[in-house]
């Protein structure tokens, strides 16, 4: 399972090398509104660890993510939370920065992501599972069974200054969602999160990227100043902002052609 592999020397971090990069404050999005620009690149990824079982292709190994971070600053750009990066858009800071969000909030980000994130010196978006902490990935009908961070995984997270975000409750299909699930897993998820990190919560995830309008609006009534998802459509924009897969096969030329390509595959989108 990915959370027993073992980590591989090569992304080992010396203390001197330890970075922890602070999120924004959680309404700096909300300063960005009325502005229109290029929408930024967001890299997703979910579990980091063995990846030999792996029918979704949602695993990465360290030594991927390290190589993958690695070209990423080379070519001049760093890594930040999604919230960080929306701040300094909205500063005009943003020119080499890039988005970094892991889904799910598998067990093994503590183990083997954060490591590397300190190594690089990049900051990142975790969207957790308030309402499945300490369990597993069980909607996924196929493949092993991962398990997820505990309460106290999360909290470790976020003090290494990992912006965590939701991801809603119980990793529920908000487009087919009654009324009152779309209550629980938005506005309820957010207000367990702040509870447990003791700190305000500005990003969601929609469970599978699958998002309508209605999802949309219940997120911004919840109090989220954005919201990641995957492709929207037409419905891009600071509550549904585009992301790209990133996975074990992104070698140098992908992840440059999925960087440069980004640009002409989303238009302009108000408030990002």
């Amino acid at each position: 399972m990915a959370a027993s592999a073992p980590a591989p020397a090569s992304v080992s971090v010396p203390a001197s090398a330890a970075v922890s990069v602070s999120a924004a404050p959680v309404d700096a999005p909300a300063r960005t509104r009325g502005r229109t620009g290029p929408v930024p690149w967001v890299a997703m990824y979910h579990s980091v660890g063995d990846r030999r079982d792996d029918p979704y292709r949602i695993t990465v190994t360290p030594d991927r993510l390290a190589a993958q971070l690695g070209r990423l600053r080379r070519r001049g750009l760093r890594g930040v939370g999604v919230a960080a990066l929306l701040a300094a858009r909205a500063r005009g800071e943003g020119r080499g920065l890039v988005g970094l969000t892991f889904d799910d909030g598998y067990a093994d980000f503590v183990e083997h992501a954060l490591p590397v994130l300190r190594h690089w010196g990049c900051g990142a978006t975790l969207f957790v599972l308030p309402g499945r902490l300490g369990g597993d990935n069980a909607w996924d009908p196929l493949g092993p069974r991962k398990p997820l961070l505990t309460a106290d995984g999360v909290r470790r997270a976020a003090a290494a200054g990992v912006e965590i975000g939701s991801h809603g409750l119980t990793h529920v299909d908000l487009t087919e969602a009654d009324d009152a699930t779309l209550t629980a897993e938005t506005a309820g998820s957010r207000a367990a999160l702040a509870e447990l990190i003791g700190a305000p919560v500005a990003g969601f995830c929609y469970p599978y990227g699958t998002v309508d309008a209605r999802a949309v609006e219940a997120v911004r009534a919840a109090g989220y100043t954005y919201g990641c998802a995957i492709d929207p459509g037409p419905l891009t924009a600071p509550h549904a902002l585009p992301r790209v897969h990133v996975g074990q096969r992104d070698t140098a030329v992908r992840l440059l052609l999925k960087t440069r390509l980004h640009r002409w595959r989303r238009r302009p989108a108000a408030g990002v």
